[in-house]
C-alpha cells in the first residue's frame, strides 16, 4: 500500500474499523457496495497493517481489527479474575472443538462421565459453544457446536488450527494417562478427529 489508496480500499477499511463486531464478506459489501475486488482489498489491508499495533485478522470467516498480540499486555485492565473453567467444563469445550457437531451422549460416551447441565451452561454463557440443531435420529438429541467467539478468544481462524497430539506432546500438555494410553496401542479423542477430517 505505498501508493495513495483508492476509495474502494478506504471504504472497506473504514467499514471495518468502526464496526462493533466482526464483520463476514458479505456484511462488508453491505456497507460498501461491489465497487472493487474485496479480496483484494482485506488482503492488502491485512498485508499493511502486519506488524503495527493493531492487525486486520480473519477469524472464522469473519474480519476484524485487533491489537497485535505482543502489545496487549500494554491495553490490559485490571478488573476481577473470571472464574476459571472447571476440569468437566474444559474436557467438554474440547470433545466439542474436536467433535462437533456433538450431542451431549455423544460427550458423555467420550468423557465416560455423566456431563452436567450447568457444565453446557457455563460453555454457552462464555460464548463458546452453542446449539447447532438436532441430529436427524430418535429423540432428535441437540447437538453442540463452538462459536465464532470460542475462535477469536483462542486466536484460531478456523478448527483446523486446534492443535494435534504432536503439537501438545511438545508443549508438554498431555496428561500422563493419554501418554500411557498412547503407549499401549489407544488412540485419544485428537487422533480420532484427525482421522475423520
Amino acid at each position: 500500500m505505498t501508493a495513495e489508496p483508492d476509495d474502494f480500499l478506504r471504504a472497506v477499511e473504514a467499514a471495518l474499523f468502526v464496526a462493533e463486531t466482526p464483520l463476514t464478506p458479505a456484511e462488508i459489501k453491505l456497507h460498501v457496495g461491489e465497487g472493487g475486488d474485496l479480496d483484494a482489498a482485506l488482503g492488502a489491508l491485512a498485508d499493511h497493517y502486519a506488524g503495527r499495533g493493531v492487525n486486520l485478522v480473519e477469524r472464522g470467516g469473519r474480519w476484524h481489527f485487533q491489537t497485535a498480540s505482543d502489545l496487549a499486555h500494554i491495553l490490559r485492565r485490571e478488573k476481577d479474575e473470571p472464574r476459571k473453567l472447571s476440569r468437566a467444563a474444559m474436557e467438554t469445550l474440547a470433545i466439542i472443538a474436536y467433535h462437533e457437531p456433538v450431542s451431549r451422549a455423544e460427550i458423555e460416551a467420550i468423557r465416560g462421565v455423566q456431563v452436567a447441565k450447568g457444565t453446557l451452561d457455563v460453555l454457552m454463557e462464555a460464548g463458546w459453544v452453542r446449539p447447532a440443531g438436532r441430529r436427524e435420529v430418535p429423540g432428535r438429541p441437540l447437538i453442540y457446536a463452538t462459536t465464532v467467539d470460542f475462535l477469536s478468544h483462542f486466536g484460531l481462524s478456523s478448527r483446523r488450527d486446534l492443535p494435534g497430539m504432536d503439537d501438545l506432546r511438545a508443549a508438554g500438555l498431555l496428561d500422563p494417562v493419554d501418554l500411557a494410553l498412547e503407549g499401549l496401542g489407544g488412540q485419544s479423542v485428537v487422533e480420532n478427529d484427525e482421522e475423520d477430517a
